[in-house]
């Protein structure tokens, strides 16, 4: 008799419990297992094993943006791999084949690594949930349950959990400090640049401030050179296959700004204050409607974020480019850290970070004290009143209270 699986999570709450990519709120999934009859009702299910673990499956296809090359391209490439550990609720005692069951619910706690204490990989933080577009690149995750009836019989049932990363939030200390850097073209003007932080999200404000200073030593040339405009922009690096032979890059300008100067350049330099607004993506459709989202996936304000995954790779920069006259262009690409959560909401996140902190303290990885299974088997006493069902004379009919 084939089994009716679901999982459900906390009441009023999420599967994703914990903040991944902080050890210390002890990211991790719980739930409970649920199994009924589904066919017939009250039809006892012959349960022999019961397991769950979370898996991530990752798949990649470069060329699935263009049509042309999209039929050309070697196929999608993917990877499942087991995040943590595969958990055991239930097993038959030895002896039996399969138990007789007419219910069964199957708390379980899933911890998610956070990569405290060695680098192998089954200890790597989990990449965030991702789908970009034309599915290039996606990454989601799933509680697979495995149910085993009978010594032969076994299936697999999978429910899509997103799992999103907090570990570079622009709230965080690391990123608050300034972002420099400076690079010399023909030893005549050195540009610099000033970033105030190094985390960014949607609709959040990018300031740079950019300097170009002459070499005192090679004034009498410096003077000759004229500033033409300064552009900045930022751009998108995804980097395809980057553990592997072949690695492919794809580099996109996800936003651009031109200053147009048109002086020469002073002895004491030229500096100024430059600034645009990164972009960010309407959720919304042309009526204003939020449309329903994937199951797999959250809805991010942006296109991409800052993430490493077994099979891709998105990083990206800060590009300010100086173009002169009398002199070679200077261009410097500055790594940036892009979030998926704006500064304010960055801002909002961290009471509640520290709050799951201080909850977790009192939690034991080794023994997290869950709730004991409730398992009603066949021949219990009054099982069927668990299904809300009743035997009234020799008749099975609806239990009412």
């Amino acid at each position: 008799m084939a089994a009716f699986v679901r999982v459900s999570g906390p009441p009023n709450g999420n599967f994703l419990i914990g903040y991944p990519g902080i050890s210390a709120t002890l990211p991790r999934v719980e739930g409970r297992v649920e199994i009924r009859p589904s066919v017939g009702i009250t039809a006892p299910v012959n349960i022999s094993l019961v397991t769950v673990c979370l898996q991530r499956k990752e798949t990649i296809h470069p060329s699935a943006d263009s049509v042309t090359k999209k039929h050309l391209a070697p196929p999608r490439k993917e990877v499942t791999e087991l995040v943590g550990k595969e958990m055991l609720l239930f097993r038959c005692p030895a002896g039996r084949d399969y138990e007789e069951v007419i219910s069964m619910d199957l708390p379980f706690v899933l911890f998610i690594p956070f990569g405290r204490g060695a680098q192998e990989a089954s200890r790597r933080i989990p990449a965030a949930s991702l789908q970009l577009p034309s599915r290039t690149a996606e990454t989601f995750y799933e509680i697979v349950v495995t149910v085993q009836q009978g010594p032969s019989e076994q299936r697999k049932y999978a429910f899509p959990v997103p799992v999103c990363r907090y570990d570079t939030l622009s709230t965080f200390g690391m990123y608050n400090r300034p972002e420099t850097a400076e690079k010399v073209t023909d030893h005549l003007v050195t540009l610099g640049i000033s970033l105030p932080r190094g985390s960014y999200g949607p609709l959040d404000p990018v300031s740079v401030y950019v300097r170009l200073s002459p070499n005192p030593d090679w004034l009498g040339k410096a003077r000759k050179v004229t500033i033409n405009k300064i552009t900045i922009g930022i751009d998108e690096e995804i980097i395809y296959n980057h553990e592997g032979d072949e690695p492919q890059r794809k580099v996109k300008t996800i936003i651009k700004k031109t200053e147009t100067v048109g002086m020469r350049l002073p002895d004491v330099g030229w500096a100024a204050n430059l600034g645009l607004v990164f972009p960010a993506k309407d959720l919304r459709d042309a009526d204003g409607i939020l449309p329903r989202g994937k199951a797999a996936f959250p809805a991010y304000a942006v296109g991409g974020f800052t993430t490493t995954a077994s099979l891709y790779k998105i990083e990206y920069y800060l590009t300010v480019k100086a173009h002169l006259i009398s002199a070679r262009d200077i261009i410097i690409r500055q790594p940036i850290v892009v979030c998926p959560i704006d500064h304010a909401g960055c801002k909002e996140e961290m009471e509640a970070i520290e709050q799951c902190a201080r909850d977790a303290a009192l939690i034991n990885p080794e023994n997290p004290m869950l709730p004991h299974p409730t398992i009603i088997r066949f021949h219990d006493h009054n099982a069927l009143a668990a299904l809300g069902v009743a035997i009234v004379g020799k008749q099975k009919k609806p239990l009412i209270d």
